[in-house]
Protein backbone atom coordinates (compact mmCIF):
# COMPACT_ATOMS: atom_id res chain seq x y z
CA UNK A 1 0.00 0.00 0.00
CA UNK A 2 1.44 3.16 -1.17
CA UNK A 3 1.64 6.01 1.82
CA UNK A 4 1.29 9.46 1.36
CA UNK A 5 3.56 12.36 1.24
CA UNK A 6 1.57 13.10 5.01
CA UNK A 7 2.53 9.84 6.54
CA UNK A 8 6.40 9.50 4.76
CA UNK A 9 7.22 12.18 6.19
CA UNK A 10 5.80 11.71 9.66
CA UNK A 11 7.53 8.20 9.80
CA UNK A 12 10.86 10.04 9.19
CA UNK A 13 10.36 11.68 12.60
CA UNK A 14 10.13 8.69 14.19
CA UNK A 15 10.80 4.91 14.94
CA UNK A 16 8.18 2.20 15.01
CA UNK A 17 9.89 -0.38 16.04
CA UNK A 18 11.31 1.23 19.18
CA UNK A 19 9.71 0.89 22.96
CA UNK A 20 9.22 4.49 23.98
CA UNK A 21 8.82 5.82 27.23
CA UNK A 22 5.16 7.34 27.38
CA UNK A 23 6.21 11.31 27.85
CA UNK A 24 8.77 10.61 24.87
CA UNK A 25 5.32 9.04 23.36
CA UNK A 26 2.98 11.73 23.85
CA UNK A 27 6.02 14.41 23.19
CA UNK A 28 6.36 12.64 19.31
CA UNK A 29 2.46 12.84 18.65
CA UNK A 30 2.18 16.13 19.58
CA UNK A 31 5.22 17.02 17.65
CA UNK A 32 3.74 15.49 14.48
CA UNK A 33 0.07 15.97 14.41
CA UNK A 34 -0.48 18.00 11.55
CA UNK A 35 -4.53 17.35 10.91
CA UNK A 36 -6.88 20.32 10.49
CA UNK A 37 -8.84 19.23 13.36
CA UNK A 38 -8.04 18.59 17.00
CA UNK A 39 -6.96 14.74 16.82
CA UNK A 40 -8.32 11.83 19.57
CA UNK A 41 -5.69 9.72 21.59
CA UNK A 42 -5.90 6.50 21.58
CA UNK A 43 -4.22 4.13 24.09
CA UNK A 44 -4.37 0.10 22.75
CA UNK A 45 -3.39 -2.79 24.66
CA UNK A 46 -2.57 -6.07 23.87
CA UNK A 47 -4.07 -8.50 26.96
CA UNK A 48 -2.62 -11.90 28.06
CA UNK A 49 -5.83 -13.38 29.16
CA UNK A 50 -8.39 -15.74 27.53
CA UNK A 51 -11.31 -13.25 25.77
CA UNK A 52 -13.28 -16.80 25.28
CA UNK A 53 -13.10 -17.37 29.24
CA UNK A 54 -15.57 -15.74 31.67
CA UNK A 55 -12.93 -15.52 34.53
CA UNK A 56 -10.37 -13.80 32.17
CA UNK A 57 -12.67 -11.06 31.17
CA UNK A 58 -11.63 -7.50 31.87
CA UNK A 59 -13.59 -4.96 31.80
CA UNK A 60 -13.83 -1.36 34.31
CA UNK A 61 -14.11 2.35 34.18
CA UNK A 62 -12.06 4.99 34.91
CA UNK A 63 -12.77 8.91 35.69
CA UNK A 64 -9.67 10.80 33.61
CA UNK A 65 -8.49 13.62 35.65
CA UNK A 66 -8.38 15.51 32.91
CA UNK A 67 -11.33 14.17 31.00
CA UNK A 68 -11.45 13.10 27.09
CA UNK A 69 -12.31 16.53 25.30
CA UNK A 70 -15.58 15.46 24.73
CA UNK A 71 -18.87 16.32 26.34
CA UNK A 72 -20.77 13.19 26.52
CA UNK A 73 -24.72 13.12 26.13
CA UNK A 74 -25.68 10.68 28.63
CA UNK A 75 -29.54 9.39 28.39
CA UNK A 76 -30.88 7.64 31.26
CA UNK A 77 -33.63 5.42 31.00
CA UNK A 78 -35.29 5.32 33.88
CA UNK A 79 -39.25 5.49 35.65
CA UNK A 80 -37.61 6.01 39.45
CA UNK A 81 -35.33 8.40 39.38
CA UNK A 82 -36.33 11.23 36.30
CA UNK A 83 -36.13 13.99 38.28
CA UNK A 84 -32.82 13.02 39.78
CA UNK A 85 -31.28 12.24 36.53
CA UNK A 86 -32.22 15.33 35.38
CA UNK A 87 -30.68 17.70 38.41
CA UNK A 88 -27.62 15.51 37.74
CA UNK A 89 -27.44 16.77 34.47
CA UNK A 90 -28.39 14.14 31.76
CA UNK A 91 -29.58 15.31 28.41
CA UNK A 92 -32.07 12.58 28.04
CA UNK A 93 -34.13 10.99 30.57
CA UNK A 94 -37.31 8.80 30.08
CA UNK A 95 -37.90 5.14 29.44
CA UNK A 96 -40.24 3.52 27.27
CA UNK A 97 -40.55 7.05 24.41
CA UNK A 98 -36.71 6.74 24.37
CA UNK A 99 -36.71 2.65 23.83
CA UNK A 100 -38.65 2.95 21.04
CA UNK A 101 -36.77 6.08 19.25
CA UNK A 102 -33.31 3.62 19.84
CA UNK A 103 -35.34 0.77 18.10
CA UNK A 104 -36.15 3.30 15.04
CA UNK A 105 -33.01 3.94 14.75
CA UNK A 106 -32.26 6.84 17.03
CA UNK A 107 -28.56 7.07 18.60
CA UNK A 108 -27.95 10.92 19.05
CA UNK A 109 -26.08 9.96 22.96
CA UNK A 110 -22.85 8.83 23.90
CA UNK A 111 -23.83 6.71 27.17
CA UNK A 112 -26.30 5.16 28.63
CA UNK A 113 -27.38 4.75 32.06
CA UNK A 114 -30.52 2.43 33.00
CA UNK A 115 -32.10 1.74 36.81
CA UNK A 116 -32.90 -1.54 37.51
CA UNK A 117 -37.05 -1.62 36.88
CA UNK A 118 -36.45 -0.78 33.26
CA UNK A 119 -33.79 -3.38 32.31
CA UNK A 120 -36.63 -5.58 31.18
CA UNK A 121 -37.41 -3.57 28.33
CA UNK A 122 -34.03 -2.08 27.82
CA UNK A 123 -32.39 -5.55 27.15
CA UNK A 124 -34.70 -5.47 24.22
CA UNK A 125 -32.17 -3.24 22.77
CA UNK A 126 -28.73 -5.54 23.39
CA UNK A 127 -28.72 -6.26 19.80
CA UNK A 128 -28.30 -2.43 19.11
CA UNK A 129 -26.15 -0.65 22.04
CA UNK A 130 -24.33 -3.72 22.79
CA UNK A 131 -22.67 -3.96 19.60
CA UNK A 132 -22.26 0.01 20.09
CA UNK A 133 -20.39 -0.56 23.52
CA UNK A 134 -23.64 1.17 25.18
CA UNK A 135 -25.57 -1.20 27.14
CA UNK A 136 -26.04 -0.51 30.27
CA UNK A 137 -24.55 -3.10 32.61
CA UNK A 138 -24.28 -3.29 36.71
CA UNK A 139 -20.41 -4.10 36.39
CA UNK A 140 -19.46 -0.94 34.44
CA UNK A 141 -22.00 0.68 37.33
CA UNK A 142 -24.37 2.01 34.74
CA UNK A 143 -27.08 -0.20 35.82
CA UNK A 144 -27.80 1.69 39.20
CA UNK A 145 -30.69 2.86 41.51
CA UNK A 146 -28.50 6.05 41.91
CA UNK A 147 -28.00 7.49 38.27
CA UNK A 148 -26.83 10.69 39.49
CA UNK A 149 -23.16 9.79 40.68
CA UNK A 150 -22.62 8.04 37.12
CA UNK A 151 -23.86 10.87 35.57
CA UNK A 152 -21.73 13.35 36.89
CA UNK A 153 -18.96 10.56 36.62
CA UNK A 154 -19.42 10.46 32.78
CA UNK A 155 -19.77 14.30 32.51
CA UNK A 156 -16.33 14.74 34.06
CA UNK A 157 -14.37 11.68 31.44
CA UNK A 158 -15.07 8.99 32.92
CA UNK A 159 -14.68 6.03 29.79
CA UNK A 160 -15.12 2.43 29.94
CA UNK A 161 -12.91 -0.26 28.85
CA UNK A 162 -13.85 -3.99 27.83
CA UNK A 163 -11.88 -7.08 26.63
CA UNK A 164 -12.29 -7.64 23.15
CA UNK A 165 -12.78 -10.88 21.31
CA UNK A 166 -9.30 -10.47 20.30
CA UNK A 167 -7.94 -9.83 23.33
CA UNK A 168 -7.30 -6.30 22.84
CA UNK A 169 -8.35 -2.81 24.88
CA UNK A 170 -8.80 0.19 23.17
CA UNK A 171 -9.51 3.86 24.97
CA UNK A 172 -9.37 6.98 24.30
CA UNK A 173 -7.35 9.40 26.78
CA UNK A 174 -7.73 13.36 25.31
CA UNK A 175 -7.38 15.32 22.99
CA UNK A 176 -3.96 16.45 20.98
CA UNK A 177 -4.35 20.17 21.89
CA UNK A 178 -3.98 18.77 25.36
CA UNK A 179 -0.44 19.62 27.48
CA UNK A 180 1.74 16.95 28.02
CA UNK A 181 1.39 16.73 31.61
CA UNK A 182 -2.48 16.01 31.06
CA UNK A 183 -2.37 13.28 28.69
CA UNK A 184 0.54 11.50 30.45
CA UNK A 185 -1.47 11.54 33.82
CA UNK A 186 -4.81 10.57 31.96
CA UNK A 187 -2.99 7.68 30.48
CA UNK A 188 -1.40 6.73 33.90
CA UNK A 189 -4.94 6.70 35.42
CA UNK A 190 -6.02 4.43 32.81
CA UNK A 191 -3.46 1.90 33.31
CA UNK A 192 -3.36 1.78 36.86
CA UNK A 193 -7.40 0.66 36.35
CA UNK A 194 -6.41 -1.27 34.09
CA UNK A 195 -4.14 -3.21 36.36
CA UNK A 196 -6.61 -3.02 39.42
CA UNK A 197 -8.94 -4.63 37.02
CA UNK A 198 -7.17 -7.61 36.59
CA UNK A 199 -9.19 -11.20 37.19
CA UNK A 200 -8.45 -13.56 39.45
CA UNK A 201 -8.04 -16.23 36.13
CA UNK A 202 -5.09 -14.20 34.68
CA UNK A 203 -1.98 -16.11 34.24
CA UNK A 204 1.34 -15.15 32.74
CA UNK A 205 2.05 -11.70 31.46
CA UNK A 206 -0.97 -9.54 31.75
CA UNK A 207 -0.90 -6.35 29.92
CA UNK A 208 1.64 -7.86 26.65
CA UNK A 209 2.08 -4.61 24.74
CA UNK A 210 0.96 -0.93 24.64
CA UNK A 211 0.74 1.71 21.92
CA UNK A 212 -0.35 5.16 21.84
CA UNK A 213 -1.57 6.66 18.49
CA UNK A 214 -3.44 9.87 17.29
CA UNK A 215 -6.23 9.74 14.89
CA UNK A 216 -3.99 10.57 12.02
CA UNK A 217 -0.64 10.05 13.82
CA UNK A 218 1.24 6.88 13.93
CA UNK A 219 1.58 3.81 16.39
CA UNK A 220 4.10 4.22 18.92
CA UNK A 221 5.14 0.97 21.54
CA UNK A 222 5.26 1.92 25.35
CA UNK A 223 8.15 0.34 27.60
CA UNK A 224 6.27 -1.38 30.09
CA UNK A 225 8.88 -1.96 32.70
CA UNK A 226 9.48 1.78 32.84
CA UNK A 227 5.97 2.64 32.74
CA UNK A 228 5.03 0.25 35.81
CA UNK A 229 8.49 2.15 37.33
CA UNK A 230 6.37 5.13 37.01
CA UNK A 231 3.23 4.05 38.30
CA UNK A 232 5.30 2.37 41.51
CA UNK A 233 6.92 6.15 42.29
CA UNK A 234 3.54 7.17 42.47
CA UNK A 235 2.35 5.45 44.84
Amino acid sequence: MKRSKRMRAILEKVDTTKEYSLREAIKILKEVACAKFDETVEVAFHMGVDPRRSDQMVRGSVVLPHGTGKTKRVLVLTKSAVDEAKQAGADYVGSDEYIEKIQKGWLEFDAVVATPEVMKDVAKLGRILGPRGLMPSPKTGTVTNQPAEVIRELKKGRVDFKLSRTGDIHVPVGKISFTEDALYENILELVQALLDAKPAGAKGTYIQSMHISSTMGPGLKINLRELFNELQARR
